[in-house]
């Protein structure tokens, strides 16, 4: 799935979306291991991910190549500055209706609207991918990010109160969120 355009940051700035191709992989993978330092609020820590440049390159083929999933890079300045992509749930008839979301922006970039542009951007492929259902897990405590989905239109769900044990805080809360998109197999 191919995606490419620019939104106009707060600061002024703009920032291109666009889906990753082959030759991203080891920024992917920088901006990967930069962002899974910053936050606890992800689902890995930077150590738990096993893949090279190489697989990263194959994995952005991967998805440039399909029809109904896609990762999308924020480039600001030159410099990969977040990824979020989409993916297919599973592809048995019961579940290939739904969609999961993940997202990560580096710190040094939140409050620019990145997040709500990937976000945004994430809705629109998956609508065009024909998902009647977007899913994502946050961490309850992580308030920016669930005001942020909420916004577009993600309603809770449900919680998993022990969802992720942190090395730093212990057990973490974890909302199940969803967004009904209304794609052609809705009826």
């Amino acid at each position: 799935m191919e995606y490419n355009n620019s939104v106009t940051l707060k600061d002024g700035r703009a920032c291109t979306l666009r889906n990753g191709t082959a030759s991203d992989g080891q920024a992917l993978l920088d901006v990967f291991n930069l962002t899974h330092e910053q936050t606890d609020f992800l689902l890995t820590y930077p150590g738990e991910h096993s893949y090279t440049a190489e697989q990263e390159a194959a994995f952005l083929q991967e998805k440039t190549d399909s029809a109904d999933e896609i990762e999308l890079l924020a480039e600001l300045d030159g410099n990969l500055v977040g990824s979020a992509g989409i993916g297919c749930v599973g592809r048995k008839e019961k579940i290939r209706h739904r969609a999961e979301f993940g997202i990560s922006v580096d710190k040094a970039y939140w409050g620019l609207g990145i997040g709500r542009a990937l976000t945004e951007a994430c809705i629109e492929c998956a609508g065009a991918a024909g998902y009647v259902q977007l899913e994502l897990e946050a961490v309850a405590e992580n308030k920016n990010a669930l005001a942020l989905y909420r916004s577009v239109g993600f309603q809770e769900y449900g919680r998993n109160p022990k969802g992720f044990r942190s090395r730093l805080t212990g057990w973490q809360e974890v909302v199940l969120m969803r967004l009904e998109l209304g794609g052609p197999s809705a009826v």
